[in-house]
């Protein structure tokens, strides 16, 4: 009777000694995968960098031109418009989709750059460079006047190749294309006359 006992006792120190390292072991494992796991969770240095404001230099910009900067991984547009070319923007307001910013108007464009040039100073014009329809990225198409794939009284502003949606130098959509909404303007704010901050508009 004395020996069963001490032989059943020997069997469940055998078992409790096995689980024990078994449960270690097992622990060990879960957390080396667990570590690797959850650091996919935390966003890397590159991710931070991408989402970071970009600030400008606009200095060199010209009436007329347009240069494109990066901005979580989307082009960013920076035009200063002419004269002539703010001039066409409220006799456009009968040919386009959306003249006022409406649709959508706190997902594409802040409550400062909802009015006719949709932007905070009339002459610079800051847009994300990609169509509403499927992503393309418009061409310009400054030079007012019949061109392929423009109507007869085209007055400038941008074309998307992909499928032909048409855009005025406010980056609102024309009626009847396929992109249905205006071009996105980014969150942005002046730093000074010359330096323009894109992602951040907590003084705009």
């Amino acid at each position: 009777m004395s020996e069963t006992l001490v032989g059943d006792g020997r069997i469940n120190a055998s078992k409790r000694t096995w689980l024990i390292a078994s449960s270690c072991a097992g622990a060990v494992g879960v957390g080396a995968v667990a570590i690797p796991f959850v650091s996919t969770f935390q966003p890397s240095e590159r991710a931070k960098a991408a989402g970071a404001a970009v600030e400008v230099d606009i200095s060199a910009l010209k009436a007329g031109e347009k240069m494109t900067v990066e901005w979580r991984g989307k082009p960013v547009w920076i035009v200063r418009r002419t004269p002539e070319q703010l001039a066409t923007l409220p006799k456009l307001d009968s040919q386009l989709a959306d003249p006022k910013s409406l649709r959508k108007a706190d997902e594409i464009t802040p409550a400062y750059a909802r009015n006719e040039g949709r932007s905070i100073k009339p002459e610079i014009f800051v847009a994300v460079g990609i169509c509403s329809h499927l992503g393309c990225s418009p061409s310009d198409k400054f030079q007012p006047g019949p061109q392929p794939s423009l109507p007869d009284d085209w007055q400038g502003g941008f074309l998307c190749p992909c499928h032909g949606s048409t855009f005025d130098v406010a980056g609102r959509v024309f009626k009847n294309k396929p992109a249905p909404d205006n071009l996105e303007v980014p969150p942005h704010m002046y730093m000074s006359d010359s330096r323009l901050l894109i992602g951040e508009d907590k003084k705009a």
